[in-house]
């Protein structure tokens, strides 16, 4: 079976939380989850007032839920300086490394890095993930709509329940709202394979305080999952 991306003429789900979340079934998406301390109030308030300042000034809405699809009937460049600006921007703010980095403990991103991989090749099919000490990425094939939310959400529990026993801990872990993009084309996947590779190099990470994995059968074809 061929690696499927996104396909705009195919019925994709949508849910609204504080973030949309795209599902469509069998493409790769690109999901990354952090821990509730990554990113200091005033980072993000400041980058959601210019985030929306650059909307505005493109006669988009930035509080009207659909503000997504608007952003899409832009032309390329201006896509492509929102995206430049603004989701690189969110990222290399994670790569900082803010709050208390919990996952730079090796016995710590061991569990996340399990819990990835238990049901690998059955509920859904992983290409690549990083465990970075105050967030994670992963690229992920869903043989389904429903899946996607539902698993990182035990992804989610599973891992701050393990993690705070281990640590005589029972606070908040992680962020609610996750941030998920439906892959859309070859390049984009091998973009994204490359930015999980090289991500402990951009943040600087000594060896063992991350950890990477990478299918080395992910290229053009992946296995069909099964329930």
């Amino acid at each position: 079976m061929e690696l499927h991306f996104f396909d705009p003429n195919t019925t994709a789900t949508i849910l609204y939380r504080k973030l949309p979340h795209w599902s469509q079934a069998g493409v790769v998406c690109f999901i990354t989850f952090r821990l509730d301390d990554s990113m200091p109030r005033e980072v993000v308030e400041r980058w959601q007032q210019e985030r929306a300042a650059w909307l505005i000034r493109n006669g988009i809405n930035p509080n009207c839920p659909e503000w997504r699809q608007n952003l899409q009937l832009l032309s390329q460049p201006l896509q492509y300086e929102f995206y430049s600006n603004f989701s690189d921007r969110w990222h290399n703010e994670l790569d900082q490394c803010h709050g208390s980095c919990i996952l730079k403990h090796a016995e710590y991103s061991r569990i996340v890095a399990d819990s990835f991989l238990k049901f690998d090749g059955t509920r859904y099919w992983i290409t690549d993930f990083v465990v970075m000490p105050n967030h994670t990425h992963l690229l992920v094939v869903f043989p389904d709509d429903e899946s996607m939310l539902n698993q990182c959400e035990r992804w989610k529990r599973y891992t701050a329940r393990e993690i705070n026993k281990q640590r005589s801990d029972s606070g908040r872990f992680w962020q609610q709202d996750g941030f998920d993009h439906l892959v859309r084309s070859t390049e984009q996947f091998s973009y994204f394979r490359r930015y999980i590779a090289d991500n402990p190099k951009k943040a600087r990470l000594a060896p063992g305080k991350y950890f990477l994995y990478s299918n080395p059968e992910a290229g053009q074809q992946y296995p069909s999952l099964s329930e």
